[in-house]
């Protein structure tokens, strides 16, 4: 995680898994704050009351947060597989909670692990990766003539143009990765003599889906 972007899951994700009669349900969501999280897993609990075990893994970039939770499960055998999801795939503002209906035969040391991690990924893969980058919204104003070489230069520098006005003059939206507005606006003056120049909003997070196996 870098302060420029960050992994989080796109949106939320079920899974089952199924071994020896225990049933593992796994769950992951989207979340910023952790009274947001604590809150989710508290209606997991009402919503599956009858459930041996609840457990949890969460990180947050808000006071750089990671907490799990076994769950009365063996130490390091539910809690810590479920977390290590979240980390291999370096994601961050986001929980999972996986619960476990014991079908009655004891799985083992190995036999847990693979099971909270196997409910938890595939949870995980359920909800999507998307990858949150900082990018500051622009508006610019040019003139007809110099239209083509500033669309290059948007090209260039990975623009992502919304809308284009058509009027009196040519006006375009769109956001821009944060790091690059300065060198943006230079090549900008350098492409128009000076004539052009943009207008920058507030750095926001925009979401960008990836591939996930």
């Amino acid at each position: 995680m870098s302060g420029c972007e960050y992994l989080t899951l796109a949106g939320s994700g079920e899974s089952r898994y199924e071994e020896k009669k225990s049933v593992f349900l796994g769950f992951a969501a989207r979340f910023e704050k952790e009274e947001d999280v604590l809150a989710w897993l508290a209606s997991q609990k009402r919503a599956y009351p009858d459930a041996r075990h609840h457990v949890y893994a969460y990180r947050l970039r808000e006071g750089n947060t990671t907490r799990y939770s076994d769950d009365r499960e063996p130490q390091g055998t539910a809690g810590m597989p479920t977390l290590d999801v979240l980390r291999g795939r370096d994601l961050y503002d986001c929980a999972v909670c996986v619960i476990r209906y014991f079908g009655g035969t004891l799985l083992g040391t190995g036999g847990l692990v693979r099971a909270y991690g196997s409910a938890a990924a595939d949870a995980v893969k359920g909800a999507g990766i998307v990858r949150m980058t900082l990018r500051r919204a622009f508006t610019l104003s040019l003139s007809y003539a110099d239209h083509p070489r500033v669309a290059s230069v948007l090209s260039e520098y990975g623009a992502t143009v919304s809308d284009v006005e058509y009027a009196e003059v040519v006006t375009l939206s769109g956001t821009l990765d944060d790091a690059k507005t300065d060198a943006l606006a230079r090549a900008l003056s350098d492409a128009t003599a000076g004539r052009s120049a943009p207008a920058w909003g507030d750095p926001l997070f925009s979401p960008i889906p990836i591939k996930t196996e």
